[in-house]
Formats: structure tokens, sequence, C-alpha cells
């Protein structure tokens, strides 16, 4: 296994890719049928007269699985602390069935926290992109990650 990542291993500008993951008619009918059944998210009849025009996943699947690839992308081998929250997610196009979604990752600040010096924050965009590049998902939030030298240079 390698050294866990730490907040001094994150640079602004930093970008990387996570996936892919193929997404199924079957687990976008079986999550909004848990969590959101809406029915343009369970019926192919209904999506197509939706704003959608097909099936399509919830807003909320497709955060699910962003967080799930990340997780394991970085996060569960990092010093991850959580986050205090995200400040923007946009549902840019539909999640489609039979799509093979990734994950760009792209560090857009680091700062040490002034109160926890073993503590720093780093603001990342996710895009979840499908197969042409476009994207699906995207989200903007922070991280609190821990460091391997606390209190050390900013």
């Amino acid at each position: 296994m390698t050294e866990k990542l730490h907040w001094e291993d994150f640079k602004p500008g930093d970008v990387a890719i996570y996936g892919p993951r193929h997404v199924t008619r079957e687990e976008i009918i079986a999550f909004a049928a848990e969590f959101d059944p809406q029915p343009m998210h369970l019926d192919e009849a209904a999506g197509a007269a939706s704003l959608m025009g097909g099936l399509g996943g919830s807003g909320w699947h497709s955060c699910a699985l962003l967080m799930r690839m990340i997780a394991d992308g970085f996060i569960l081998n990092s010093a991850s602390m959580g986050s205090p929250g995200m400040d923007e997610v946009r549902w840019v196009k539909p999640l489609r069935p039979g799509v093979n979604v990734r994950i760009r990752a792209t560090v857009l600040e680091a700062r040490a926290s002034r109160s926890r010096p073993d503590t720093g924050f780093i603001k990342m965009t996710f895009e979840m992109i499908d197969d042409t590049d476009a994207p699906v998902t995207t989200m903007v939030s922070t991280l609190m990650m821990g460091r391997r030298q606390p209190g050390g240079a900013a």
C-alpha cells in the first residue's frame, strides 16, 4: 500500500481522473425507487415524456456515484477529516443507462487552517464526465485533510 495522501500532496491546478464506472438501467431504477421515486427516473416512457427525453438517473444518484468514485480513488487512502460542505452542485446532463462515467478532480486552492495546525483545506471541483468527456454532474467542495507536518510551511 502506498503512503496515505495528506494536505501537502494537493496543489492548485492538480488534476486527477477516477473511474470509470458503468451505469446500468437497473441501478438507475433501483436508486430512484428507494431515494428519488420521480417518474422520469423509474420509467423509460415517463422519462421520454419529460425534459430529460429518456430514462435518466437522479441527480442524487450522480452525487452518490461521484462520492463512491472519489472515495475509492483517493479519500480512503488519505488523511481525510471530512468536509464542511459543498459550495455548488450542478446536474448538467442526464445520467443515462449504459454510460461509462469518470470523475475529473481539479484542485482549486489549498490553505492551511489558521486555528488547527494539523489540518488543511483543499477546495476542489469534481466533474462527472461521460464517454465523450461531457460533464454530467459538477460539484465544488472543500475537503479537510490532515497535514503530514502540522504547523509546517503553508
